[in-house]
């Protein structure tokens, strides 16, 4: 177990800067301590940019589908409201 300076234990944390993506270290809640991880080559930390960008761009496209969602259940609705109606009246 690595202790703190201020003499908590520390949490083992996971970056996700671009400088250090996937690179863990440890930490306490007052401070970062230093790294978990040996230093990643270069072509790995490509490679984590990479999957974070398609990672981030899958979200913002779940986040459109997630309001398309709403828009089409209000469309149903309504189409159910008109259908009862021209029913009732015919």
């Amino acid at each position: 177990m690595v202790h703190c300076w201020c003499g908590k234990q520390t949490i083992t944390r996971t970056s996700w800067t671009s400088a250090n993506p996937g690179c863990r270290f440890y930490g306490c809640p007052d401070e970062w301590i230093g790294w978990y991880d040996p230093e990643m080559c270069a072509h790995s930390r490509m490679i984590i940019q990479g999957l974070l960008r398609g990672r981030n761009e899958l979200d913002e496209r779940l986040e459109v589908a997630q309001g398309d969602v709403w828009k089409w259940k209000i469309y149903l609705v309504l189409s159910w409201i008109l259908f009862l109606i021209v029913y009732a009246l015919g």
